[in-house]
């Protein structure tokens, strides 16, 4: 076996190369701080993965990170724009991000951690910092139905274009914004689309601009919904569905089950952050600087509000760096301050 690459002491990691991430890198070197950021996937990996001609919900200067201004001629800037907007940010900083890294593990203690993970290859790789922050965002970790078929090739939990389901029988299972602009954009692309919603009707939070155009197609008939119902079965050709009205097997090709994502709370678990199972599973941190319960590592972006993903945002989150900044510079931390200290004394004499 190959020996594990080690790479020097760093004075920060972060483990997630979103824009919270990104944000947290950038604000620790504004600090003098050597920062390196890790992600199992590409930069903005989330981003990557929206639907291909998504459109975001908010305007281009509420995404903006490192004070660089995010231009758009559109209103509401698009999933490409995004992509670009943040290689640049990533180039302009020259920020230290190592792609298709998948961390393991994590070791040691604050002021000397071990990240130990695995490239695209296999072959492990180590890293070493004083501080840790866990960035890591939901959207890889899909919530499940649980029910027969759904690890079946056919089932997508997530949607990324609709030419490849022309004139085929699809079936679209949520009731918030991801469900209803996947049934819109395949309706419109010419395949036969069901929607199958637990609740009484499309969900209250369903953009303003959409919710009128998918609740006209359902009362047109040209999307067939199905609300208070459940999936019970998806098999090769069919779905099995609990409805008011009782079990319906329908013909199915493929489904989208767009029922929303979740933290990875086993590896917060696994490197010792605690949850509030009374909270949300939220994890415990201070407020105030975002450390949490283990020192030295700090956590960032949606993974703060647990279970409560709708919560924290790219608007809110890339505001999260500051504040671990704020507490890696010192503020009320004098071991952060000593630490820090004897890392200058340390870099001065190398340099000497």
């Amino acid at each position: 076996m190959a020996e594990t690459e080690v790479s020097p002491l760093v004075d920060l990691l972060v483990i997630g190369a979103g824009p919270t991430g990104l944000a947290c890198a950038i604000e620790a070197e504004r600090a003098g701080l050597h920062a390196l950021v890790v992600d199992k996937g590409c930069l903005c990996n989330s981003i990557f993965h929206y639907p291909a001609h998504m459109t975001f919900f908010t305007t281009p200067e509420l995404l903006e990170i490192g004070d660089m201004p995010f231009s758009s001629p559109n209103q509401k800037p698009t999933r490409n724009e995004a992509l670009e907007y943040y290689r640049k940010v990533t180039e302009h900083y020259g920020l230290d991000v190592r792609q298709y890294e998948t961390v393991t593990g994590v070791e040691g203690s604050d002021g000397d951690f071990r990240v130990l993970g695995m490239d695209r290859f296999g072959r492990l790789v180590e890293h070493r910092a004083r501080k840790l922050v866990l960035a890591t965002g939901y959207y890889d970790l899909p919530n499940h139905l649980g029910v027969p078929g759904e690890d079946s090739s056919k089932v997508r939990h997530y949607y990324i274009e609709p030419h490849p389901y022309f004139g085929l029988n699809v079936l679209v299972i949520g009731g918030k914004n991801s469900a209803a602009i996947a049934a819109l954009e395949l309706w419109r692309h010419g395949a036969h689309v069901t929607l199958v919603h637990r609740g009484p009707e499309m969900h209250r939070h369903v953009k303003y601009w959409i919710l009128p155009d998918i609740n006209n197609r359902i009362k047109n008939g040209e999307i067939t919904a199905s609300f208070n119902s459940t999936v019970r079965d998806i098999g090769d050709d069919t779905v099995t569905l609990s409805t008011p009205e009782g079990t319906r097997v329908i013909p199915n090709d493929f489904v989208f089950a767009l029922t929303g994502y979740h933290p990875d709370f086993a590896f917060l678990e696994k490197v010792g952050v605690n949850l509030d199972v009374d909270n949300d599973r939220c994890p415990i941190c201070d407020p105030a600087t975002l450390e949490s319960n283990v020192p030295g590592i700090y956590l960032a972006g949606v993974i703060v509000a647990g279970e409560r993903t709708n919560e924290i945002f790219i608007e809110n989150g890339r505001f999260h760096g500051k504040l671990i900044a704020d507490a890696l510079k010192g503020s009320g931390n004098a071991k952060v301050r000593r630490d820090l200290a004897e890392h200058a004394h340390l870099a001065s004499r190398n340099l000497e």
